[in-house]
């Protein structure tokens, strides 16, 4: 036992100096329990890397960005976790001259541990760099599926208006040609759609648009256009190829080439849809032009000519709408329905609508509307019962 003063110069020399901690390898021999801990610290971070990289695989099949940025910054935290447990034990335990079967067993361990991170270190270098060249994959995909709906979308759009004016086109040389064989415009306008008020007597011509338009747009919700032929491609490259292909040939031209293309038969059926015998024979004095049409043929004359052009910009419509994905669908407005500006365009733009008035109603359908996908092109109107400003 220490004198009292002795115990005090010792106790005064410990509280001034700073208390070293033994070496790793002496803390370890004396306490068996620092070993466990170590090795138990080593197998639960292997493990949870373990978790962590197969996480990061299962992200790559589907692809997955958000799964791989979480599974890869768990990665690199386990391996921070390894490393610095790796350095502890350097730094704590320099590698003895002679070692115990229990420290070469540790030491083994430890040595398999870190070659097991060099490996991880590697994969996860690997899937980073995989991951960037699939976001920039995929961000120049996005774009270029960006500008094709952009510039696919402006152009139905414009095609949509092309197929409104061809439309518009064709029925006055048919309205004129009705008028010179002594046809009854009041009566043929109310027999199309019986029930319209109209504000003047000149917009009974969109009764006879509505009636080109009803039968041209027939079949137009089908692949084929009703078409028959065993030579139609159905996909999406094949519309758009033939869309592409006849978008700046001339249709006549076309047709001498290859009177008996499926483009040649959609002519031939629609005309036949469009022009009634009746009306051809007092157009004419004859069925020439319609038996001739019948066989296959493809007249040169001036009306049959104006009808080309309409059957054209309907039919590239058609091929059109079918090269989108998904495809792009066609919706009639029926008489009688109320108006609505989201589904819905009056051909007539100066109407008279008072507040007090009741909704307008749908007196006939000028040309349908289409969806898009989310979006809406409106379909035609006009409005019955409705006045106009002078």
């Amino acid at each position: 036992m220490l004198p009292t003063g002795a115990k005090e110069t010792q106790l005064r020399e410990t509280n001034s100096q700073k208390v070293h901690p033994q070496p790793m390898e002496e803390a370890m021999n004396q306490n068996p329990e620092a070993v466990e801990t170590l090795v138990s610290k080593i197998f639960t971070n292997i493990s949870t890397l373990k978790s962590a990289y197969i996480q990061l695989q299962a992200a790559h099949t589907p692809y997955d960005p958000d799964k791989i940025h979480t599974a890869d910054k768990l990665v690199i935290s386990e391996l921070k976790n390894l490393s610095e447990l790796k350095h502890f034990y350097r730094e704590n335990n320099p590698k003895p001259v002679c070692v115990s079967p229990q420290d070469s067993r540790l030491a083994a361990e430890i040595q398999e541990q870190q070659n097991l991170l060099k490996t991880y270190e590697v994969m996860v270098k690997k899937f980073q760099s995989e991951i960037q060249n699939k976001d920039s994959e995929i961000h120049q995909l996005e774009k270029q599926i960006e500008e094709a709906s952009q510039k696919r979308a402006k152009l139905e759009k414009n095609l949509k208006l092309r197929a409104a004016k061809a439309i518009h086109d064709f029925s006055k040389p048919l309205i004129n040609m009705m008028k010179a064989a002594g046809w009854d415009l009041d009566a043929a306008a109310n027999s199309i759609e019986p029930n319209v008020v109209y504000a003047k007597r000149a917009h009974k011509k969109y009764a006879f648009e509505s009636y080109i338009c009803q039968r041209m747009f027939g079949g137009f919700e089908q692949e084929s256009f009703s078409v028959n032929s065993d030579s139609i491609t159905v996909n999406k490259e094949s519309f758009f190829h033939q869309f592409l292909a006849l978008r700046e040939i001339d249709p006549l031209d076309m047709l001498g080439q290859n009177p008996d293309s499926i483009f040649g038969k959609f002519c031939s059926s629609k005309y036949l849809a469009v022009v009634h015998p009746k009306m051809e024979a007092s157009f004419f004095g004859n069925l020439d032009q319609r038996n001739y049409v019948m066989g296959g043929g493809h007249p040169r004359t001036p009306f049959y000519q104006a009808f080309l052009k309409l059957a054209k910009s309907i039919w590239l419509l058609h091929k059109l709408a079918y090269s989108f994905e998904p495809n792009v669908k066609v919706f009639q407005v029926k008489g009688g329905s109320e108006f609505s500006d989201v589904y819905m365009e009056s051909v007539v733009n100066n109407l008279i609508m008072n507040e007090n008035d009741e909704k307008p109603k749908v007196g006939l359908m000028v040309m349908p509307g289409f969806w898009i996908g989310g979006s809406v092109i409106q379909s035609k109107v006009y409005l019955t019962g409705m006045k106009v400003a002078e």
